[in-house]
């Protein structure tokens, strides 16, 4: 695991995303996710939703340490306009701008929960903040290389 950035406290504006929700166990699942970003990409793609600027995200509905993994959400989403109109298995929803903890990480598959791990368990402690409310989420700035994912980690945040 290698911090590329250190963690920055930031104001994130407010995303409108499309996505595909699976609920379920996930974690450690490289498939699940790579097939829930093909479906996505593929229903975006042809209605000219995949621009330069076009983000994929991870959304977390649950703490998986509190959550049945049987009843876990995940939501695999990309941003796109207000207007956007959705339909099929495809949902809209607006990821919450406001201040976030923003960890980039570079991570094989299976480094997730260490990077989870330390955000939460060695940074947050000294940080002077504690998670917020909203939706904690992982954005992806670039595609997968060499088998490693770049991800900024964004957990949102209130003074303690």
């Amino acid at each position: 695991m290698e911090i590329i950035q250190k963690v920055e406290v930031q104001h994130l504006p407010a995303t409108t995303v499309v996505y595909v929700r699976h609920t379920g166990p996930f974690q450690g699942n490289g498939a699940l996710y790579q097939r829930l970003i093909d479906k996505i990409y593929a229903w975006a793609g042809p209605r000219g939703l995949v621009q330069n600027d076009t983000k994929t995200y991870a959304v977390y509905h649950d703490d998986p340490c509190v959550t049945e993994a049987q009843k876990l959400r995940l939501s695999i989403c990309l941003n796109v306009p207000p207007d956007t109109k959705v339909d099929g298995e495809v949902g809209k929803m607006e990821l919450e701008g406001g201040k976030y903890a923003v960890a980039s990480f570079v991570l094989s598959p299976y480094e997730f929960p260490q990077a989870w791990g330390w955000l939460m368990g060695t940074w947050f402690p000294s940080s002077g903040y504690q998670p917020d409310d909203k939706l904690a989420f992982e954005m992806y700035p670039t595609m997968p290389e060499n088998g490693k994912i770049t991800v900024d980690i964004c957990v949102p945040v209130k003074p303690m």
